[in-house]
């Protein structure tokens, strides 16, 4: 029995320490693309893409992490949606970091919708979710680097405060636009538009 709680604690630690490699991995990664974002050699490599290609592959790649944190998430997805112009891999990481976020956010049996549709000039996205929302008073610093609401920190302890930076910069550069609306207790929507070029 012994042995069994020894072997308990060994197997225990190993997790700890794999859990706070990757976060710090991520937290390398994350500092390295800010540095990008603020060189003046950063260059994005714009074309057009599908933006809803993006979406479902992202949809479908957060579905384990979606089922372990016991989160219903629904895609809508409109048809014949024109394709956009920006820097598909900038565009990826910055929706990841909203999806991510999205999911973290919500309490148990919490659910987040994707809705994507054009407009006249542009595709929207909105990442609706029904969350822990953002204190008014946090709402005018939600975009800056390493800011992370209080609510936000009672809630999920982890993370950087830098997705939201990385995601609005990435989305600007491809001449897009993100913003928010969001309710504390009730809940957030983060929309991006992309230009139809």
């Amino acid at each position: 029995l012994e042995f069994f709680y020894y072997y308990w604690d060994i197997v225990e630690y190993i997790k700890i320490l794999k859990e706070n490699s990757t976060r710090m991995r991520e937290l390398v990664a994350d500092l390295l693309t800010v540095s990008r974002i603020e060189s003046a050699k950063f260059v994005s490599k714009k074309t057009f893409f599908s933006f809803g290609k993006i979406v479902q592959d992202l949809f479908l790649q957060f579905e384990p992490f979606v089922k372990a944190s016991n989160v219903a998430v629904k895609f809508n997805n409109k048809e014949n949606i024109s394709q956009v112009w920006g820097d598909p891999s900038q565009i990826r990481q910055a929706v990841e970091n909203l999806l991510d976020n999205a999911v973290r956010y919500v309490r148990d049996k919490g659910s987040v919708e994707i809705i994507l549709s054009q407009k006249r000039n542009h595709v929207l996205l909105e990442i609706k979710d029904n969350g822990v929302g953002i204190p008014e008073t946090d709402k005018k610093h939600i975009f800056q680097k390493f800011f992370r609401s209080e609510n936000a920190l009672r809630y999920q302890t982890e993370g950087s405060g830098l997705g939201l930076y990385i995601a609005k910069n990435f989305i600007e550069k491809s001449g897009g636009k993100i913003g928010f609306v969001s309710q504390e207790g009730k809940g957030s929507t983060f929309w991006v538009t992309l230009p139809i070029k």
